[in-house]
């Protein structure tokens, strides 16, 4: 930053020094009476020039404070601020896993929330990681504690140093739940704060020990984002944690943490999943986050996505000294700190959604078919990373497909796929009719003579057999559908339990489960 001054050459004289201080004269340019009383004529020349000295003829910023200067040029410097960037390589990430995933079921019986396929070839950790590595950061951790068999897998094959994608001099670590001796070491993780507390010995490790910020992330969003500019606002509001944050409407602001703000961004007020009054008291004024009046009026709510960022030495207090008892970031962290600590809102104007129930996972995967999507995994500058499964291209004869996405080495024989996800390794038989469907795929291939000898045993290959038809479902991994099959809940049932049948119903949406058999001629 340049010094705000100007240089001003020999016997020029556009001010004079009084006894009382420096006043206003004709040229202007020290502007009104500057109070000064301390500049006075005491002040002698000779001291002014021991401040600092200059060799006439060199270019910088100063002011001339003496009337006559013949070889040298004396300067007053004003002191500069330089503005403090982010850097990746002091910022370190944690990935939570998730819970139990209860809301998720039946998709999360045997496996953690962020390994549940999305996309068609996707998994939803691969999220929060390709977020990580677009972003520059290279210190990854991920906390694991249910149903993480698949998730680890995945995290293994993907994201490490010999094959998959490659960080450098970073590391992917993953730290799952253990019981460690004393009695608090019995217990597995009891919150998302309790998570980090049980591995905040992981932080002072000498790697870690450039760590100045460290951000927590959920495993189970789906959005993009450059967390760095996150970080950088975090800096630059020099907060003890920042909170990011979307504007949310009355019909599904109860199920986050909501937020008032003051006019400078800061947290004046958090509550965690507020009902009724508690409600309808954390309405704000949503257009102080640049909103228009209409936009303001439907997004009456400023929600919290689970996502933050604390500066190191704030963290491992918290919760190693000062809330040694608060399990959660969301209901007990957050809230507390808002009183005494600089937390600020950061406004994520983007695409973002919480994948926390089957209904809102259904609705986030089809609404990537449409045009244009609301998101899309595919950017040229900061893509998405997933298995590299080397599978084929897909083989399409005689389709019609409209507003879908098909993935990698699929069959697809004289079918119609609308408004639907095919995931790698699907077959479809001829006559088969998919409509607003998301289907996984499967984990592997069957030849076409164990096809051919289960038809002709008169049982279902894995794959939809042929005239059969398939509306507003998800098809896990590996089901094997019969032919002349119809799913469509024609009854509209909005819950139902059949796991020994093969699938269930949540929010009329009917999902067919992992390795299920749907016999042929079957009507859901």
């Amino acid at each position: 930053m340049d010094s705000c001054c100007a240089k001003l050459s020999g016997n020029v004289h556009p001010a004079q020094v009084r006894k009382r201080g420096v006043g206003k004269v004709g040229t202007g340019f020290w502007g009104e009476r500057v109070g000064a009383s301390s500049w006075s004529s005491s002040f002698s020349s000779q001291q002014w020039k021991s401040l600092r000295k200059e060799r006439r003829g060199r270019t910088i910023s100063r002011a001339i404070l003496t009337p006559d200067v013949d070889k040298e040029t004396l300067i007053f410097e004003r002191q500069v601020f330089e503005k403090q960037y982010a850097n990746p390589n002091s910022v370190a990430a944690i990935i939570l896993g998730g819970g139990a995933g209860t809301r998720l079921i039946p998709l999360t019986s045997t496996r953690a929330k962020p390994a549940v396929p999305i996309g068609g070839c996707y998994r939803l950790i691969d999220v929060p990681m390709s977020n990580c590595i677009n972003s520059g950061i290279r210190k990854i951790f991920i906390l694991t504690q249910f149903n993480s068999a698949s998730l680890n897998r995945h995290i293994a094959r993907i994201y490490n140093f010999g094959n998959g994608v490659n960080f450098g001099d970073g590391f992917v670590e993953v730290l799952a739940a253990m019981q460690t001796p004393g009695e608090s070491g019995q217990r597995w993780f009891q919150g998302t704060a309790d998570a980090v507390r049980q591995f905040i010995w992981v932080f002072e490790d000498a790697k870690n020990k450039n760590v100045e910020h460290i951000l927590i992330l959920s495993g189970d969003h789906l959005y993009r984002m450059d967390y760095m500019d996150f970080v950088q606002k975090h800096i630059d509001t020099n907060a003890d944690i920042t909170v990011s944050c979307v504007p949310m409407d009355d019909s599904r602001a109860s199920d986050y943490g909501l937020m008032k703000i003051d006019d400078t961004g800061r947290i004046i007020q958090f509550s965690e999943k507020p009902k009724g009054p508690k409600l309808k008291a954390m309405k704000v004024d949503t257009t102080l986050l640049g909103l228009s009046e209409k936009e303001a009026e439907k997004y009456p709510y400023i929600a919290s996505m689970g996502v933050y960022v604390f500066r190191t030495d704030v963290l491992l207090k918290l919760l190693t000294q000062k809330y040694l008892s608060c399990n959660d970031f969301g209901s007990e962290i957050i809230p507390l700190s808002v009183k005494d600590h600089n937390v600020q809102a950061y406004l994520f104007n983007d695409y973002w959604e919480d994948i926390g129930t089957i209904k809102s996972f259904f609705d986030a995967n089809l609404a990537l078919t449409e045009q244009p999507p609301k998101f899309e995994f595919y950017d040229p500058k900061t893509p998405f990373y997933t298995s590299p499964r080397f599978l084929p291209p897909t083989k399409v004869e005689k389709c019609r497909i409209v507003d879908a996405i098909i993935s990698h080495g699929c069959f697809l024989r004289e079918c119609s796929v609308q408004h639907s996800i095919v995931g790698v390794r699907s077959r479809l038989e001829y006559g088969v009719e998919l409509k607003d469907t998301m289907m996984m795929g499967a984990d592997y291939y069957q030849t076409e003579s164990e096809i051919a000898s289960l038809l002709a045993e008169g049982k279902v290959p894995i794959g939809v057999g042929q005239n059969t038809r398939i509306r507003n479902c998800i098809i896990d991994k590996n089901a094997k559908i019969g032919r002349d099959v119809i799913i469509a809940n024609g009854d509209g049932v909005q819950e139902a339990d059949r796991p020994r049948e093969g699938f269930y119903i949540r929010s009329g949406i009917t999902v067919i489960l992992k390795n299920a058999t749907i016999n042929n001629g079957t009507i859901i």
